[in-house]
C-alpha cells in the first residue's frame, strides 16, 4: 500500500493550543542532554532577555506530534504507522520557544512521492503563538515502507 498522492497540498485544521510549561522544558532539556542554562534556569533565561526558560530547538517536535497524529488518523491518507520510518527533520525559527508560550500548529502536506515501492511524505507544521505570530515551522519527511 502506498500513501495516497491526493493528500499533497492538504492542510489540516489547527491543533488545540499547547501551553509550554517550565517543567516540560526542563524535562525535555534533560532528556536530550541540552546543557544551556537558559533551558533550566529562569534567571539565566531572563539574563538573556527571555521571560522564562528557553526550550531546546527540537522541543517543537512535542507540538508537531499533535499534527502528525491528525495525519496518521486520516484514513484517506493510507498510512500504516507500523511501516513508517522517520527520514528527516528540519526547523525554521522566527524566535525561540519560551515557557509560557501558547502554541497552535497547522500542518500542510507539502510532498508525496513514490520511490522504489516506498512512499515519501513531507509534512510542514507551522507553529504560531497566541498573538498569531510565527514561532517555528517543523518539517518532517516520513518514509512509508511498501508491502514488498
Amino acid at each position: 500500500m502506498t500513501v495516497n498522492p491526493a493528500i499533497q497540498g492538504r492542510v489540516y485544521p489547527p491543533t488545540a493550543p499547547y501551553l509550554v510549561g517550565r517543567e516540560k522544558v526542563r524535562e525535555f532539556a534533560a532528556a536530550v542532554g541540552a546543557t544551556d542554562p537558559a533551558s533550566t534556569s529562569p534567571a539565566a533565561a531572563q539574563a538573556l532577555g527571555f521571560a522564562d526558560v528557553v526550550a531546546p530547538p527540537t522541543f517543537s517536535v512535542v507540538i508537531q506530534e499533535r499534527t502528525l497524529a491528525q495525519l496518521l488518523a486520516d484514513e484517506d491518507a493510507g498510512i500504516d504507522f507500523s511501516r513508517v520510518v522517520h527520514g528527516e527533520q528540519r526547523f525554521s525559527f522566527s524566535r525561540p520557544i519560551v515557557a509560557g508560550d501558547e502554541l497552535t500548529a497547522t500542518m500542510t502536506i507539502t510532498s508525496v512521492k513514490s520511490l522504489g515501492g516506498n512512499s515519501m511524505l513531507t509534512a510542514s507544521s507551522a507553529m504560531t503563538d497566541s498573538a498569531g505570530e510565527h514561532v517555528v515551522t517543523a518539517v518532517s519527511t516520513l518514509v512509508v515502507r511498501g508491502d514488498a
